[in-house]
């Protein structure tokens, strides 16, 4: 079996009705930008680099005190078992002029309450939840 690691970020953004969060179309379903660390990087430093290639956006705020690890086991396309850990960030952006990139077909920011329901995996469905709880925990 094979581990591999890769980070990610729940990026949001604040508009007078609420925080709405940044979902991806991949084509068969919808995520949260994220992708495998580079040699030398950190989780941190990777979140960034790969919020950047796939949608464009450069002025993130990571917040300070969230991050969570998710795990999950996939076959590779040469049916080879993969462990798969990815460890998400939640970032504040100002930009709403997202560029996607290759591996995406749309996007769109949605409120938290639309946004939970159109998540593809309950993973990551998880892991939105936990940010909108900490996010809101934050505010008192």
């Amino acid at each position: 079996m094979t581990n591999e690691r890769s980070a990610g970020i729940v990026v949001y953004i604040s508009t007078l009705l609420g925080r709405e969060y940044l979902l991806l179309d991949y084509g068969k379903y919808l995520d949260f930008a994220k992708g495998h660390l580079e040699a030398g990087e950190d989780d941190r430093t990777a979140a960034i680099r790969e919020l950047r290639e796939e949608t464009g956006i450069t002025d993130i705020r990571l917040h300070p005190t969230f991050s969570r690890e998710i795990e999950y086991m996939f076959r590779d396309r040469k049916g080879r078992m993969i462990h798969k850990t990815v460890v998400f960030f939640a970032g504040e952006t100002t930009s709403c002029d997202v560029k996607i990139s290759h591996e995406h077909v749309g996007y769109a920011f949605e409120p938290y309450s639309h946004a939970i329901q159109q998540v593809t995996y309950k993973n990551a469905r998880d892991v939105l939840r936990l940010v909108e709880e900490h996010l809101t925990a934050s505010q008192i």
